[in-house]
């Protein structure tokens, strides 16, 4: 399966998700930046809020797209201990990419929140969504920042992945939707036709769009109550 953008793939992953739609205990969490457009699309048809969840890959020092772990908001980092034992990462490389890539992720989070004040995911079903999967270890450290706010339910919703990383990222939460999982797996770029950079500016419009329907949404239940 090729997806043709994220817009796409959000759209058909909204449609294996279906049955969290029109929940009130709902929230969809975007990873950004491509993770953002695909779970646009899944909190507008879920009829969800939308979130970020700020994560950065920790990249192997000379072959950055080679992930060796991944931070995540509040401080959590999680390793691929595998890929760090077969190409003998030292703890000094290690500690020097997390330094690194926590000041983008902070200033991340500044430019994709600015004033807007994180959503409070505590006892609801979060659903976290990115364009794709690879090793896990971004994921994975999703999931362990996401267990510190103390969600109900944590559902795992992505458009492609490889079997094995599903296999073990299913062991690690409530529910893992994946619309295909192709083998060989190379990359997640290889499954869309269009898999150009999202800008900051994206992310933000995008967040922006979700608030309004979702405030357009809240209007109109109340005027029926009131009527």
């Amino acid at each position: 399966m090729i997806f043709p953008n994220r817009t796409e793939a959000g759209r058909g992953l909204a449609t294996r998700l279906r049955n969290y739609a029109d929940r009130k205990d709902v929230t969809v969490l975007g990873i950004p930046r491509g993770g953002v457009p695909v779970a646009f699309e899944v909190a507008r048809m879920l009829k969800a809020p939308l979130d970020i969840l700020v994560l950065r890959k920790l990249g192997v020092p000379g072959h950055e797209e080679l992930g060796f772990g991944a931070i995540a908001s509040g401080g959590i980092r999680a390793l691929n201990p595998e890929i760090v034992e077969a190409l003998r990462i030292s703890p000094l490389d290690i500690e020097a990419v997390t330094s690194r890539e926590a000041k983008e992720l902070k200033r991340r989070e500044r430019v994709y929140r600015g004033d807007r004040p994180a959503l409070d995911v505590r006892g609801r079903t979060v659903i976290v969504v990115d364009d794709g999967i690879a090793t896990g270890s971004g994921m994975r450290a999703a999931v362990n920042a996401l267990r510190q706010m103390k969600p109900a339910r944590i559902i795992i919703g992505v458009p492609v992945a490889p079997a094995f990383t599903c296999d073990h990222l299913r062991q690690e939460v409530d529910d893992l939707v994946c619309l295909a999982m192709p083998d060989p797996f190379y990359g997640v770029g290889q499954f869309y036709y269009d898999f150009s950079q999202v800008s900051d500016r994206e992310v933000n419009d995008l967040l922006d769009r979700a608030a309004r329907e979702i405030h357009k949404q809240e209007y109109a239940e109340a005027s029926v109550v009131t009527d």
